[in-house]
């Protein structure tokens, strides 16, 4: 037993990124913290997680954050939503990633002047229909992704 106790920490370290995988926005280095009114690329990582391919991942732009271009994602069209002010405020892309597999959108943005917390709702359609709400309706099953802007 007492072998048992010193493995545990390991089997659940191994267990984590399965558990948490999920719709993440992090800076192009991978960071969940960016600087006030600095301009970073982001990348949203989508992946599948059914055994049916995922067709649509929709991003609601967070507030005060400016997108300002996106990498072409060969496979998918995007489309968006713009404000009166002709911001950004949803992006949806369209294609397919099938089961086992990801993808990472990349964009550009600038961030917000004060600091504070950029909560990132993501809503990813798979081939059945059925849609994850990656927003914090269910934050231990669904959460949103959050960067710290500093």
């Amino acid at each position: 037993m007492p072998q048992f106790r010193r493995c545990l920490p390991l089997f659940l370290a191994l267990l984590l990124p399965v558990a948490a995988a999920h719709a993440t926005v992090r800076t192009e280095t991978g960071l969940a913290e960016s600087k006030a009114s600095a301009s970073e690329t982001y990348r949203l990582g989508v992946p599948t997680e059914k055994e049916v391919a995922t067709t649509q991942v929709r991003l609601v732009v967070p507030a005060g954050l400016t997108i300002t271009r996106f990498q072409v994602m060969p496979g998918f069209t995007r489309t968006v939503k713009l404000n009166d002010a002709g911001l950004v405020t949803e992006v949806t892309w369209r294609g397919r990633i099938a089961p086992m597999e990801y993808a990472r959108f990349f964009f550009q943005a600038r961030n917000p002047e004060q600091a504070g917390t950029l909560s990132w709702k993501v809503y990813q359609t798979y081939a059945d229909g059925s849609v994850v709400a990656w927003d914090d309706t269910d934050p231990e099953k669904t959460p949103a992704s959050k960067t710290t802007v500093k």
